[in-house]
Formats: structure tokens, C-alpha cells, sequence
């Protein structure tokens, strides 16, 4: 069983920065990927960025260039710098991993809500 816990959101104005972590904690699992997904109001849940064990990145085109997402292997613990937030950034963030063993099983967090003023 993974547990997950996020911590780090919070308001702020528009062109500040916010980071976010998510430490995972349990035992018996191997994590493949872990990351983050963001669900504003009324809208669909979407990719933020994502980091697999191997340490590659991927970010949604709406992000690239402001936030930069790091993994504290040892620690099992990944982060989400947010610079330069926009309004439309307001949603809630929430961290995810993979640790299927035979195909994907995603386990994720409660999420933590992010609002950016105009």
C-alpha cells in the first residue's frame, strides 16, 4: 500500500511562485513514475509534469519553461517549483504514481489546492 502525502499549495498573485512536494511512504513497491495532474473548476483532470524512475521529464506544453519538477529519490519525494503562476493555473494539484507491477496501477493523493489571483 502507497500512501501519499502532498503539502505546499496555497494563494497567491499572479507571476509568483509556489512549490509543491509529494512524499510517498508504504512499503512492498517500486515506484516507475510519479507526478502531478492538476484539475481546475469545471475542466478535466490534466498532466502537469511527470518524472519516471529513470529520471526523465515530461511537462505539459501550458508549463514549460515555468515549472520545473524534481524527484528526491532517496526520499521518495518529488517537487513542483511553480514560477511565473498564472490565474489559470487555480486548480487542484494532485500527485500520482505508478507502481504496477504487471501493467500501470496508479495510486494518488488527496490533492492540494492552488489558487492564483489576478
Amino acid at each position: 500500500q502507497v500512501q501519499l502525502a502532498e503539502s505546499g499549495g496555497g494563494l497567491v498573485q499572479a507571476g509568483e511562485s509556489l512549490t509543491l512536494s509529494c512524499a510517498a511512504s508504504g512499503s512492498g513497491f517500486s515506484i516507475k513514475f510519479m507526478g502531478w495532474h492538476r484539475q481546475a473548476p469545471g475542466k478535466q483532470r490534466e498532466l502537469v509534469a511527470v518524472i519516471t524512475s529513470g529520471g526523465t521529464i515530461t511537462y505539459a506544453d501550458s508549463v514549460k519553461g515555468r515549472f520545473t519538477m524534481s524527484r528526491d529519490n532517496g526520499k521518495d519525494t518529488v517537487y513542483l517549483q511553480m514560477k511565473s503562476l498564472k490565474p489559470e493555473g487555480t486548480a487542484v494539484y494532485y500527485c500520482y504514481v505508478d507502481v504496477g507491477v504487471d501493467g500501470p496501477y496508479y495510486c494518488w493523493g488527496q490533492g492540494t489546492q492552488v489558487t492564483v489571483s489576478s
